[in-house]
């Protein structure tokens, strides 16, 4: 079977994540910036090459001063580390929909394994033409394993930013012609 490439739809797709702030709600964040590479044995995403990238720089909060505080080296670092990468290496199918998405995710030159899951919704044709993929993709990572350690305890007990971080993205592939 013929690869297939897959290009990122950005109009259609968004890279998000949320983290427990004070340990009592959740704050929410995306980034603006990102890219997808993608390609499969014709329609079957069960052996794929995906490759992602996002520039740390574009996080947003919608609050200027923890954006900055994001991209600062207590976090991101982004002067020194620009990008973010997740490279995967394996998409295990688990029923017709769902998927685990294997890969190394690398945050401030830290690499590590991570496991995600891949919510596959279908294949379809937009009104001009172009054939689409889409995926829903969650998951869990613990920021400190990726050198993202800063933290303040609270006189309640407990901590300002939980060291979980939940993704939740909405990726839409368009084939290349």
């Amino acid at each position: 079977m013929s690869k297939v490439n897959w290009n990122l739809d950005p109009t259609h797709s968004e890279v998000g994540f949320k983290v427990k702030h004070m340990m009592i709600t959740n704050v929410s964040g995306n980034f603006g910036d990102f890219s997808v590479s993608a390609s499969s044995d014709g329609d079957d995403f069960s052996n794929p090459e995906i490759s992602f990238s996002a520039k740390t720089a574009s996080v947003n909060t919608g609050n200027e001063q923890r954006d900055g505080h994001l991209k600062s080296p207590e976090f991101f670092d982004s002067e020194k580390h620009p990008d973010l990468v997740f490279k995967a290496t394996k998409m295990e199918k688990v029923n017709a929909e769902n998927y685990t998405l294997h890969g190394n995710l690398t945050i401030k030159d830290v690499t590590k394994p991570v496991s995600l899951n891949a919510e596959f919704g279908g294949i379809g044709k937009d009104p001009w033409g172009n054939v689409k993929a889409g995926f829903t993709i969650t998951g869990k990572i613990n920021r400190k394993e990726f050198g993202l350690n800063w933290n303040a305890a609270l006189e309640t007990g407990g901590v300002m930013v939980s060291e979980e971080v939940r993704i939740n993205s909405e990726i839409q592939l368009v084939k290349a012609n």
